[in-house]
């Protein structure tokens, strides 16, 4: 990575927010009962919106200039929901195959006065080639992404809205990630550009909050929600607490019960480097030998917004809605 920069009016200010943070604030086994205290409804209609915004320019590859359009777009529904100037990018370059890319991490900080805090996460690009799809010339075009990547950021989009009008006990930073899926599929190291520099170049060492919560593709129909194990092993009683409030709210069909996979995604880079945990929630299965199962639009053709589904959007929204409002 080189030529990393943030806007000096939102490093400044981002610095001066997690200076208040404890570096022995984390708490590794928590409790997430009910406090019998409202909790706001989550809009699926509104996510769904979302979706199709991110989507309507085609496939936000970087260095394209739907990757632009749909950055800009971000950027202002964040600001618009959470104030300008706390919303804020840091950039970096990165030269991948020949490639030199400018990527940008978007980052929202929600309640910057409140010291005890969480992180929401997701990435914001789509893959620059189709490697499971159903021809060979399709194998060399660019995924639209509806599911891989958008679904995740409306998701945190419906959720900063939601804030927006009810404010909440905690405080929230939202990261949304550049560059997650620009690796070759037998080349994990350009994977995760984004969650890579964000954790090598914090604004300070002293940020820590209880935990993070990636999402990743968690729009799809028919999704499932398994336990993923690299996040158990960060967090198990975060991964049981999540579970078991989707459970108490009927959606244990979707959330399952079950140990998933070990599945690489940018919550394992952010683990490898942070001191806090962070857990991911994505749409995996298991084939009958145990090995990792991806549903069938996974980095294919098949990947638009004809396979959304507002229910599992809500069930995923409202769960996390029920979390920062009536468990933390």
């Amino acid at each position: 990575m080189k030529k990393i920069s943030n806007s000096i009016s939102f490093l400044t200010f981002l610095v001066l927010v997690i200076s208040l943070m404890s570096c022995s604030s984390e708490k590794t086994r928590q409790s997430f009962t009910s406090k019998n205290k409202p909790v706001p409804a989550f809009d699926a209609d509104s996510a769904y919106s979302f979706i199709e915004e991110q989507i309507k320019w085609g496939p936000r590859v970087p260095g394209s200039e739907a990757h632009t359009l749909t950055r800009d777009y971000i950027v202002a529904k964040l600001k618009s929901y959470a104030g300008s100037k706390f919303v804020g990018q840091q950039r970096f370059t990165k030269v991948v195959y020949g490639d030199s890319l400018n990527l940008k991490n978007i980052i929202a900080v929600i309640n910057p006065e409140n010291p005890d805090r969480i992180m929401l996460c997701a990435h914001w690009d789509s893959r620059p080639r189709s490697e499971e799809a159903s021809t060979e010339a399709l194998k060399k075009e660019p995924v639209l992404g509806a599911d891989d990547g958008a679904s995740g950021v409306a998701v945190l989009l419906e959720v900063a809205r939601a804030i927006q009008r009810n404010k909440p006990e905690i405080g929230i930073d939202i990261i949304l990630f550049d560059g997650e899926d620009y690796g070759k599929s037998s080349d994990l190291s350009n994977f995760f550009l984004g969650s890579r520099c964000w954790a090598k170049n914090q604004p300070s060492k002293n940020y820590k909050p209880r935990f993070g919560i990636l999402l990743d593709m968690v729009g799809a129909k028919n999704a499932t929600f398994l336990k993923e194990q690299f996040s158990l092993k960060a967090a198990p009683s975060l991964v049981d607490g999540i579970w078991k409030i989707a459970e108490e709210l009927n959606y244990g069909h979707v959330f399952k019960n079950k140990l998933g996979s070990s599945v690489a995604d940018d919550h394992y880079i952010l683990n490898a480097n942070l001191a806090f945990p962070t857990i991911d929630i994505i749409n995996h299965d298991l084939n009958n030998d145990g090995s990792l199962k991806f549903p069938d639009h996974w980095h294919s053709e098949k990947d638009t917004i004809s396979i959304i589904d507002k229910e599992t959007l809500k069930e995923v929204g409202d769960v996390l809605l029920e979390l920062i409002f009536n468990r933390l």
